[in-house]
């Protein structure tokens, strides 16, 4: 035995010869049998939590044992979004030396007035990373606070998370994550439209080598809720409809993302802790309105399928079929899963109710991992509906304190977007005068065991130190690059390629034609977060060299051929002009582009009540909505009829399922994509690339047909089938051969 010491300038590594590799920034280390170890506690001698030769449980036991309420009440929080670095005019502020970034004369790194606070005041030890501007910048941010909190009491390293941050392009309907030097994939829906757990395996392995690269050893992801109701907007964030292929590729994802090679029990270097979401299931909002905010907060199970959304977790994060065995975190989902609690027929909010996690997940399941709820539940709610505000559903009449108390009392570990520590130490004394002190400090004890496993897991107790040449080499290498855009390829679906029965292929088109590309428009609306968006016009090729494929033209009179770009219609389901015309504010969401008068909508509303409205029916039967992107129907029948007999290529980008009874007639091929970039597109269109995706939803005949199915159930709703015979339902799809009919439809139909 023996060890080997390296000077890596602002940290000292030491490689034990059969054994960890431990850093410190402050030279602080204990060497006993024969081994190297940190001295965390700064004693001298090594204390259990110390010992990498112990098991994750059993130095976490040690260390919790060791703390003060306050650390375990620092645990149990999130820091807000981090910027690095923060600039004047970003959605969250910060200071440098009192100073704006720009006059403050720090580096990019540099940790800021605010971390040093709630690190070293709050004890906050889950910081959650969101713009970083490179790799080498974070792996140095990163070390910067590492040491930082070294030299606090018992030196307990920083467990830095993520929102998903390697999505090919925006979303556009939550607030994502950013990073330039980075592999892109498509989104959740694009995973799931190649019918392939092994590609969703692949993206995860990678995607956890580069998150560590940067620091990050918690996804706040997988987003495996099933995706049946196709108004919601986050369904383009999920692995799509069907029960089983969504089961099979939260195990795919988990296993990927917390594997480290060559480890025993797959804990390691290379592991990410994967955060699965959203329990019990978040797709069944009613009506597709969005827990996010109040008027959406209600989930419904109208068809009796509430035992299928638990399937993704109970079949697939919580057996995992690799050496983690099971996901590490889960995060229960805003809504109010209603009628749901059999037990205390109460309808609070997910991370509220007492029946879905003490006696379901906790209970019945079993699970043991960190439970920590989704962002901004526990203060007080807005005073309007519409709003962004707190989501406390159903406990809005408690108060911070005791909300915290009711999701501790669950079995809740930890409070998503609360970096407040007095509302979790007033719940502590609340529970002391109820439970009695000795068993609060035992709840506590057993929330900070859970939350520090996640770090001795993933070896930052023995590491956390990032060499940022070798994070700027990995992340977004070439390697990594190309199988990310490989990925971007298989998940374009094709779902027409003729004008008629008897005409030929409209793709592969030739390079170097005459191409028109029409620009779009998008009315003012509302943002994710409720702010108002001005009007925009886009021009979707902005920025990208097209002369690799064809020569844009400004006229279809001038081309041979056009691609006509669309986005699935955007609408909102709630209006505060509505409610202020002596409306109830409620309005249909959209899948259609045209004008929309929900007829057949359900008259009266499933879930209902809230204490801003003196109704409970949210119905919006009768009443009337648009679409804000109603000219993407536009731009492609005028570009059509102008075009003549020339050929229009219509790319959907689709974040909801969309109703293509409008459109189909005006395309002599259309593509449907996830989130991928522009170049990928036009090498399916050129040739360079023959479409192999299937769609992962239905794609409705009508709207009608939308209102009349179940939120909660799959495959209800009747398939548009086009002018050639196709059906454009789940697992369709085409390649320029014809229809796609492989193993993979063969194993996921419905």
């Amino acid at each position: 035995m023996g060890y080997k010491k390296l000077d890596k300038g602002t940290y000292t590594l030491i490689e034990n010869e059969g054994g960890k590799t431990v850093g410190s920034a402050t030279g602080k280390f204990i060497e006993k049998d024969g081994f190297m170890f940190r001295d965390l506690e700064g004693t001298g001698e090594l204390l259990p939590y110390e010992d990498w030769r112990l098991t994750p449980e059993e130095r976490a036991t040690d260390l919790a044992n060791r703390l003060s309420i306050e650390e375990i009440a620092g645990l149990m929080m999130y820091s807000p979004h981090q910027m690095v670095p923060f600039r004047p005019g970003g959605p969250f502020k910060a200071t440098y030396n009192g100073k704006e970034f720009p006059d403050a004369g720090v580096e990019k790194w540099a940790m800021t007035d605010q971390q040093a606070s709630f690190l070293k005041d709050d004890h906050v030890r889950y910081v959650l990373a969101m713009y970083l501007e490179n790799a080498e910048v974070a792996a140095k941010w990163n070390n910067e606070l590492q040491k930082y909190v070294e030299e606090q009491p018992h030196g307990i390293p920083i467990n830095f998370s993520t929102d998903p941050r390697n999505g090919a392009a925006a979303a556009g309907q939550e607030y994502k994550s950013e990073g330039d030097d980075i592999s892109r994939w498509p989104e959740g829906l694009g995973m799931a439209a190649q019918f392939n757990p092994d590609a969703c395996l692949e993206y995860a392995k990678i995607v956890s080598k580069e998150y560590r690269a940067l620091g990050i050893s918690t996804a706040l992801s997988p987003q495996i809720d099933v995706g049946t109701e196709p108004r919601w907007m986050r369904v383009e964030d999920t692995f799509g409809c069907n029960p089983d292929l969504v089961t099979d590729y939260a195990k795919a994802y988990c296993d990927g993302m917390q594997t480290t090679d060559g480890e025993d029990e797959g804990w390691g270097r290379d592991s990410v802790s994967a955060m699965c979401k959203h329990w019990p299931g978040g797709a069944p909002c009613e009506s597709g309105r969005d827990a996010h905010y109040p008027y959406g907060k209600f989930a419904v199970y109208p068809g009796n399928s509430f035992e299928l959304h638990k399937q993704p977790f109970i079949k697939g994060a919580f057996a995992l079929d690799g050496p983690t065995k099971c996901a590490a975190a889960v995060m229960p989902y805003y809504a109010v899963s209603w009628g749901r609690d059999v037990k205390n027929n109460k309808n609070l909010g997910n991370s509220y109710s007492e029946y879905l996690i003490k006696d379901q997940l906790r209970g019945r399941y079993e699970y043991d991992g960190v439970v920590c709820t989704d962002w901004g539940i526990t203060q007080d709610p807005a005073d309007t509906i519409d709003s962004f505000g707190s989501r406390c559903f159903g406990v809005e009449n408690l108060t911070e304190a005791e909300r915290h108390l009711l999701a501790i009392e669950n079995g809740v570990d930890q409070f998503g977007g609360n970096n407040d520590m007095k509302p979790i130490l007033e719940a502590y004394e609340i529970g002391s005068k109820k439970y009695g002190k000795e068993a609060m400090d035992e709840r506590m004890k057993r929330s900070a065991v859970r939350l520090l496993m996640s770090s001795f897991r993933c070896g930052l107790f023995d590491n956390p130190y990032l060499d940022p040449e070798e994070s700027k080499a990995l992340v977004g290498c070439k390697e990594y690059k190309e199988a990310g855009y490989k990925a971007q390829l298989a998940s374009v679906v094709m779902v027409k390629n003729q004008s008629d029965p008897d005409a030929a292929n409209t793709l592969p088109l030739k390079k170097g034609l005459k191409v028109y590309i029409p620009n779009r428009h998008i009315d003012a609306k509302k943002t994710f977060f409720r702010t108002p968006m001005p009007a925009v016009d886009i021009d979707p090729v902005d920025g990208m060299n097209l002369s690799p494929y064809f020569e844009r033209v400004d006229s279809p009179e001038d081309a041979d051929v056009a691609v006509v770009f669309m986005e699935s219609p955007l609408s909102d389901g709630y209006s505060s002009e509505d409610l202020k015309a002596g409306g109830n504010g409620y309005l249909p969401i959209m899948l259609q582009y045209r004008e929309y008068t929900a007829v057949n909508a359900r008259k009266v509303s499933i879930g209902g009540g809230d204490f801003r409205e003196n109704f409970t029916n949210r119905s919006y039967a009768g009443k009337t909505n648009h679409a804000y992107n109603e000219s993407d129907l536009d731009n492609l029948i005028n570009t059509k009829r102008a075009m003549g007999k020339k050929k229009v290529v219509c790319v959907l980008r689709m974040h909801n399922s969309t109703v293509p009874t409008e459109f189909e007639k005006y395309s002599d091929a259309i593509l449907v994509e996830f989130g991928v970039q522009k170049s990928a597109v036009f090498d399916i269109i050129t040739g360079k690339a023959n479409p192999s995706a299937l769609l992962p939803v239905q794609m409705p005949i009508s709207m009608d047909n939308v209102e009349a199915h179940c939120e909660d159930k799959p495959f209800d709703m009747t398939p548009y089938k086009d002018s050639i015979g196709n059906e454009y339902q789940f697992g369709f799809g085409m390649n320029f051969d014809g229809v796609i009919d492989d193993e993979r439809t063969e194993k996921y139909h419905i």
